[in-house]
């Protein structure tokens, strides 16, 4: 089997495949490190309030241990105002495709603050060194994301044929949709589990 992982599900990907040796190739797209986002804050913006978050999160799940109202945390909803404001691509963008562009009907765009407990402590990036399988990263070159990619790729240091494959002009949520970044995507992974999945 081979396994493609993109935004967050890059992250799982990395982490599923450090023990799961089924998975002969391994690629990720704009990969999102959700453990390490939700502790230190996107682009490390959060670093803190890390132990008042944890807190918070403690709380939430005593209360919903106890019988209590479950606590939500995320953006429930947000005006096109406040995207034009927002100041990071990743988020401005992804507010316009994830709320507007391909909204999807069922989405909530909601997490438990409990769950922060869980997350916090996770990391993507950990144990790198046990993925010996061929690895292909791809990440757009002017994606604010880059920078998580950078650092699973380097620490990936026992993978097979590495491969960093940057989509030039591309920032996180154009390499979704955009239709010249995804021409370049297939193609790239059709070449490269081609290759591997013998």
């Amino acid at each position: 089997m081979g396994i493609l992982g993109i935004c967050g599900g890059g992250g799982y990907t990395l982490k599923a495949v450090q023990s799961d040796k089924r998975f002969k190739a391994v690629a990720t797209l704009s990969m999102f490190n959700s453990g390490e986002v939700r502790r230190n804050g996107f682009q490390n913006s959060q670093l803190a309030t890390i132990q008042d978050r944890l807190q918070k999160a403690t709380e939430a799940r005593a209360q919903a241990a106890a019988g209590g109202k479950i606590i939500y945390a995320g953006v429930a909803s947000i005006t096109d105002e406040e995207i034009a404001k927002t100041p990071t691509d990743l988020y401005r963008e992804g507010y316009e495709y994830y709320y507007r562009t391909h909204a999807h009907p069922n989405s909530t765009f909601l997490y438990t603050m409990s769950s922060l407990l869980d997350l916090m402590t996770w990391d993507a990036t950990s144990n790198m060194d046990l993925i010996n399988q061929p690895l292909l990263m791809m990440a757009g070159s002017k994606a604010d994301t880059k920078y998580m990619t950078d650092e699973a790729f380097s620490k990936a240091v026992n993978a097979g044929n590495k491969e960093l494959f940057l989509l030039d002009g591309a920032t996180h949520i154009q390499t979704y949709w955009k239709q010249e970044y995804v021409n370049r995507i297939v193609e790239k992974l059709v070449d490269f589990f081609g290759r591997n999945l013998n």
